[in-house]
């Protein structure tokens, strides 16, 4: 759930620079999370991301290595100018692509806001602007930071056998922010493997039906409930790890992007790939797979906004997750069939999916009102502070533009009206 407190008004489909890929994948009689390049240990986050670029690239790893300095000295436009022009045809494998895209992500967010929201940056110029688009155009996603760069690829253990805990986990490239922007990203990570227990009942509950299997149907449900509450769990840690004031006032600007942004009112120009600036939304918790997945699964059906919005944002995610969304949509229906089966026990376990689900966004509404609302009230009643000025083009919104609050009030009470009542 990256940029948690931010959600966004979606992509502008006259970008025509991507190239959505083509999944091409066999319909098969049972779901595997493995046709989506999906881990059985670690759900949709990347295994293991890599650390380290080969040595042709060593010019963009020494700039994200200091990244945070350089912004906070105003010396990251200068380095990004004097950087050479890098091919990317020496990046072999997956995990190679990935890296260079958090780092060119990371490059491109701290160049464009360096100077705040007063003096944004309107052009990209084309020694980063090139090869992150064509590393977006390879991975299927678009030239901005999305959630799959800032948590899913931007993780590693201290102690490779430790456990996935805080104390143990670092983040690889980083913004200004200190040890609240490290709690931001590395509790997002651990709200994304508390959710893998979950997406494998998806795969489970789906699979049962398809059999049929009422006590695997029923076991797989149970699961999923206790994931999602596992999935409220962590995101609580948020409180222990992330200082509102930082994540309002340093923090958010970095996840902004430049569709709905007064500050970016007509995009970016990406020098070398269009002469026209291209508008794209910023980070959004609604880029994660996770909810997309379970209110597909449940039936969840959200207001005509809410759902668009949603929508779009699936276009920033890595297409074989889209495409596991897209799987989990048109599979047989858990509700249908709860209802027709007559089947107490799976009701009730169905309702308390349900349940748990909206209990989940209730407690990310409190996170967005305490991080985002409420440190909007105080940062504009401070008269002095050491804390940079928060960014006043996107008060008390989303770090893409949509009113937040209201959109997660409307997905948390469209969640609770997906309950199922006894018929007869």
């Amino acid at each position: 759930m990256s940029c948690l407190f931010g959600s966004s008004l979606g992509t502008d489909t006259s970008n025509n620079i991507m190239e959505p890929q083509s999944q091409n994948l066999k319909t098969a009689p049972f779901l595997t999370l493995g046709r989506f390049h999906i881990s059985e240990d670690y759900g949709f986050l990347l295994p293991n991301p890599l650390r380290e670029l080969p040595g042709h690239y060593r010019p963009w790893m020494e700039i994200a290595n200091r990244l945070p300095q350089l912004i906070e000295n105003h010396q990251l436009r200068a380095q990004v100018n004097e950087m050479p022009l890098l091919n990317c045809q020496f990046l072999t494998g997956y995990r190679e692509w990935r890296l260079a895209r958090l780092v060119l992500s990371f490059i491109t967010m701290g160049y464009v806001w360096q100077d705040g929201e007063t003096q944004p940056e309107e052009i990209l110029p084309r020694n980063l602007a090139l090869p992150f688009v064509e590393v977006s155009r390879n991975l299927g996603l678009p030239p901005i930071l999305v959630h799959s760069d800032l948590v899913l690829a931007n993780w590693a253990t201290r102690n490779p056998g430790g456990p996935l805990e805080i104390r143990n986990l670092d983040t690889i490239v980083s913004f200004p922010g200190g040890e609240s922007l490290r709690g931001f990203i590395l509790v997002t990570v651990l709200v994304e493997k508390a959710a893998v227990p979950g997406i494998k009942a998806l795969v489970q509950a789906v699979n049962a039906i398809l059999q049929p299997s009422p006590d695997s149907l029923l076991q797989a449900l149970q699961q999923l409930r206790v994931s999602i509450q596992d999935i409220t769990g962590a995101l609580g840690q948020m409180h222990d790890y992330v200082d509102p004031d930082i994540f309002y006032a340093v923090i958010r600007i970095f996840l902004s992007g430049w569709k709905d942004n007064p500050a970016l009112p007509v995009g970016l120009v990406y020098e070398g790939v269009s002469k026209e600036p291209l508008s794209y939304s910023g980070g959004s918790a609604a880029q994660s797979t996770i909810l997309h997945a379970f209110d597909e699964f449940l039936g969840v059906r959200h207001s005509k906004q809410s759902a668009e919005f949603l929508h779009r944002m699936r276009d920033y995610m890595p297409p074989s997750h889209r495409a596991f969304v897209e799987e989990i949509r048109m599979a047989p229906s858990v509700r249908a069939h709860v209802l027709s089966s007559g089947n107490g026990q799976l009701l009730t376990a169905y309702n308390q999916c349900v349940e748990s689900l909206a209990a989940l966004r209730t407690h990310h509404l409190a996170l967005v009102t305490k991080y985002l609302i409420t440190a909007a009230s105080k940062a504009k009643a401070r008269r002095t502070s050491h804390l940079p000025r928060p960014p006043r083009a996107l008060e008390a919104r989303g770090t893409g533009g949509t009113a937040v609050v209201s959109f997660l009030k409307s997905v948390r009470d469209k969640t609770l009206e997906a309950r199922l009542h006894p018929s007869g």
